[in-house]
């Protein structure tokens, strides 16, 4: 009579192939959503980021027509395209509104194209005002 051994084979601590390619497809499932919002919002932040700066910008503008009209009323204010802050871009429309008021409208946004001009796509802030003479 002839007696086998059982080999006796031990088992180390691991995973096994399927259950690491199910885990590895929970991640990725699960990655995805994650990145797209964290994308979205490093976008969001990024627009308004420069439609702060933007409003900065025709605030400082606005501020410094007002600041001149004082004592140079007659003085047309009209810009197109001036640069205000490295890549921004500002027009400034001057019109008359009555006998001593004249409107005014900044339009501040970033040049996209890098083309030198701010094209209606590109304005993201527009303000606009009225100013008076104040010397009669």
């Amino acid at each position: 009579m002839v007696r086998c051994k059982t080999l006796k084979v031990k088992r180390r601590g691991g995973f096994t192939l399927v259950e690491v390619v199910v885990a590895a497809s929970l991640l990725i499932v699960s990655i995805v959503p994650i990145l797209k919002g964290l994308t979205t919002a490093h976008l969001n932040t990024t627009l308004i980021h420069r439609k702060m700066l933007s409003l900065t910008y025709a605030e400082s503008k606005l501020e410094e027509i007002i600041a001149a009209s004082i004592y140079n009323y007659s003085t047309p204010f009209t810009a197109d395209g001036e640069v205000v802050g490295g890549s921004y871009l500002c027009n400034v429309r001057d019109g008359d509104y009555g006998s001593d008021l004249r409107r005014i409208t900044v339009e501040v946004g970033f040049d996209n194209d890098r083309n030198g001009s701010l094209a209606a796509g590109e304005v993201e802030v527009t303000l606009d005002t009225l100013i008076a003479n104040r010397w009669q």
